[in-house]
C-alpha cells in the first residue's frame, strides 16, 4: 500500500489528462458531422475521414512507441511524459476556439501530426512507471488501479461533457490539458535512468554551447540502443507468454479500435443519437469500468490470477461487442455498457502477464512493444472496418444489417479470447534480469 500512495501524483497526473482527452469524445462526432455534412444523421465522408485518421495515426505511432519506451528507460519516463502531453494541448485549442470548415480541417491535420506520438505514449510510459515502482506481485492491482484511474477521468469527462455546450467542452479541456503538463512537470518525482546514460536530453551545457566528448560517445551508444526489427523479434521470441500476449493485444486492439471506429457513427444513423446520448452511454461504461477496476479487480486478480482474468475479460468484450451489432431498441446499447464491469479486465491484465516476462530495465521497452503492436492493429482497423460501416449505413448495403461491421469486430474479440485461453500461468522471469539494468557495450 505505500508503494501505491508514492504514486498519488502519477495518478494524479493521468486523471487530469484523460480528463481533458475524454471528456471530447462524446463532442467530436456531431463537430464532425456538422463540419463535413450539415444536418445529416449518416455521413460516409464522416466516417472515411475518421478512418483514414485513425490509420495514419496508427502508423506513426507503430513507429514511435517502441522508440518512446526504449529512450524512457535511459533518460526516465518523466522526460519522455513531457512531450506527448504538451503536443496534446494543440488540436485540443483549435476547436477551442472555433468549429467551423477551416479550422475543423485544421484541428484534423495536427490532430493526426501530434498523435502520431502521443496516441498510446502517456499510457505506455505510465504503466512503465508503475512497474518501475512495485513489486511483481502486485502489479496486476496497480494496473487495475492505474486503468481505474483512468476510468474514473473518463466518467467525470464524460459526464461534464453533458452539461457543458460544445464550445464550453473544448475550453475546458484545453485547460485541463495545459493544467495536467504543469502538475506533472511540478510534482511527478522521475521514476528510472540509467546510470550510464543519465545526461538529459537537454542539459545546461548543450545550451551554453559547450560539446564534451563523453556526451557524444554516449549519445552513439544511445542510437545503438535504439530498437530494431532484430530487437522487437527478440523480444517477441524471449518467451511463448509474451508472444502469446502480444497475439491477445493484437486482435483485442483490432476490435476495440474497430468499435470505437464504427460505434457512434452507427448509433447517430440508427437511433439518432447526438451528443448528450454518447454522454450518457459513456457514463455507463465508465462508472462500471471504474468499480470493477478500483474495487473487484484488486480482489480477483489473487483468487483466479492474471490469465485467467483475461479471458473472462475478453469473453464479455466479445459479447457486449454483439450485442451492440443486433441492437433492436435505443436501451439496448445501454444494456451492453453495462458488460464494461468484466471487459475492463483485458488491459490491466496483458500488460500484467508482459511486465512479468522481461527485466526491470527492460520495462519501457517490453510495454512500447506492446503498444506498438496496438497501433499496428490501429492502422489494419480503420482500413477493414470504415469502409464496412460507410457501406453497411448507406442505402448501397448489400443487405439490411446496420451493426454488420461491429459484428465482424465482434469475431476479431472472439480470436483474442481463444488465443488467451491457451495462455498458461508460468514463474515470472523478471527477477532474473535485475543484473542486466545497468549494462552497456563499450
Amino acid at each position: 500500500m505505500e508503494k501505491l500512495s508514492g504514486l498519488s501524483h502519477l495518478f494524479m497526473t493521468i486523471f487530469l489528462h484523460n480528463f481533458a482527452t475524454f471528456m471530447v469524445i462524446p463532442a467530436i462526432t456531431d463537430v464532425t458531422m456538422a463540419a463535413l455534412c450539415p444536418g445529416r444523421d449518416e455521413c460516409s465522408l464522416a466516417i472515411y475521414l475518421s478512418g483514414f485518421q485513425q490509420a495514419t495515426i496508427g502508423l506513426g505511432s507503430l513507429v514511435i512507441m517502441p522508440l518512446v519506451g526504449n529512450l524512457s528507460d535511459k533518460y526516465g519516463r518523466k522526460a519522455l511524459l513531457t512531450v506527448p502531453m504538451t503536443l496534446t494541448i494543440i488540436p485540443l485549442a483549435i476547436l477551442a476556439y472555433s468549429r467551423t470548415r477551416s479550422f475543423f480541417y485544421a484541428y484534423y491535420v495536427l490532430k493526426i501530426l501530434t498523435s502520431m506520438f502521443c496516441e498510446g505514449s502517456v499510457h505506455c510510459l505510465s504503466l512503465a512507471y508503475v512497474a518501475d515502482n512495485v513489486p511483481e506481485g502486485r502489479r496486476a492491482s496497480a494496473f487495475g488501479i492505474l486503468s481505474g484511474i483512468g476510468s474514473c477521468a473518463f466518467v467525470c469527462g464524460t459526464l461534464s461533457t453533458r452539461f457543458l455546450s460544445t464550445a464550453s467542452t473544448f475550453q475546458v479541456a484545453t485547460a485541463m490539458a495545459i493544467l495536467s503538463a504543469v502538475y506533472m512537470r511540478i510534482f511527478l518525482p522521475d521514476s528510472i535512468i540509467n546510470d550510464n546514460l543519465s545526461t538529459p536530453i537537454i542539459s545546461k551545457r548543450k545550451l551554453d554551447g559547450i560539446v564534451n566528448p563523453d556526451e557524444s560517445d554516449k549519445k552513439m551508444q544511445m542510437f545503438k540502443t535504439m530498437p530494431s526489427i532484430e530487437d522487437m523479434l527478440a523480444l517477441l521470441k524471449s518467451s511463448l507468454t509474451f508472444s502469446q500476449a502480444a497475439i491477445v493485444s493484437f486482435f483485442s486492439n483490432l476490435a476495440d479500435v474497430g468499435l470505437h471506429a464504427s460505434l457512434l457513427y452507427y448509433l447517430k444513423a440508427r437511433f439518432h443519437f447526438n451528443k448528450d446520448q454518447f454522454a450518457d452511454l459513456m457514463v455507463i461504461t465508465g462508472v462500471a469500468g471504474t468499480i470493477s477496476q478500483l474495487l473487484f479487480m484488486p480482489i480477483l486478480v489473487p483468487v483466479l490470477g492474471e490469465e485467467r482474468l483475461l479471458s473472462i475479460g475478453l469473453f464479455f468484450n466479445c459479447a457486449h461487442m454483439i450485442f451492440y451489432s443486433i441492437a433492436w431498441s435505443f436501451w439496448v446499447p445501454y444494456a451492453a455498457a453495462v458488460f464494461s464491469l468484466f471487459y475492463v479486465f483485458s488491459q490491466p491484465c496483458i500488460r500484467s502477464i508482459v511486465s512479468k516476462q522481461v527485466g526491470p530495465c527492460e520495462q519501457g521497452k517490453a510495454q512500447g512493444f506492446i503498444s506498438g503492436i496496438g497501433s499496428f492493429a490501429n492502422v489494419a482497423s480503420p482500413l477493414v472496418f470504415s469502409p464496412l460501416t460507410a457501406l453497411f449505413l448507406s442505402e448501397r448495403a448489400p443487405f439490411y444489417f446496420p451493426g454488420f461491421s461491429i459484428m465482424c469486430v465482434g469475431f476479431a474479440s472472439m480470436i483474442a479470447f481463444v488465443q488467451s485461453l491457451m495462455i498458461r500461468a508460468i514463474a515470472p522471469i523478471s527477477s532474473q534480469r535485475v543484473g542486466n539494468c545497468n549494462y552497456m557495450e563499450a
